[in-house]
């Protein structure tokens, strides 16, 4: 099944403009359509994105959520399609979730850098440049979000 660009209406739910949105679906489209591509970066590619354009109505969940995918995969070495389990047990678990303010200045990478690579080895090096510049912008809250994760996932052990 072939996604169109933006074949996902913008509702406002993110920080930004309804051309990143499309941009941001066309990515997805691409991963979608190739298996081996999403099970190696589409985790990322929702993170990176989520926490790029926190605010909006996106609650502090989402954001607290989408940072420990990005520190499981890039600060514990998890792989990510390892992560997504482990994510619906986070937000299953916490009943509180911290108010991290957004950094001033996100990655240089967008959705449109990653839209614009031209195969699956060149998607898969922008997502991950793209989600460790990302995680990178919010190393104030690293520990916050380490200690978020390590609460959760040492009570399930």
């Amino acid at each position: 099944m072939t996604l169109a660009a933006g074949a996902l209406p913008y509702r406002g739910y993110y920080n930004c403009s309804a051309e990143c949105w499309s941009e941001y679906t066309h990515v997805l489209a691409l991963e979608y359509q190739d298996p081996a591509l999403f099970a190696q970066v589409h985790q990322l590619t929702v993170d990176a994105f989520a926490v790029q354009h926190a605010g909006g109505q996106q609650p502090d969940k989402s954001v607290c959520v989408h940072l420990v995918g990005l520190h499981l995969v890039l600060a514990r070495g998890l792989q990510p399609s390892e992560v997504p389990a482990r994510l619906q047990q986070l937000a299953a678990t916490v009943h509180k979730w911290p108010q991290l303010e957004a950094p001033a200045q996100h990655a240089a990478t967008t959705a449109n850098l990653v839209a614009r690579a031209g195969n699956a080895r060149d998607h898969a090096a922008v997502v991950r440049a793209w989600a460790g510049q990302e995680w990178a912008a919010w190393s104030a809250h690293h520990a916050a979000i380490a200690a978020l994760a390590e609460n959760c996932f040492a009570a399930s052990r």
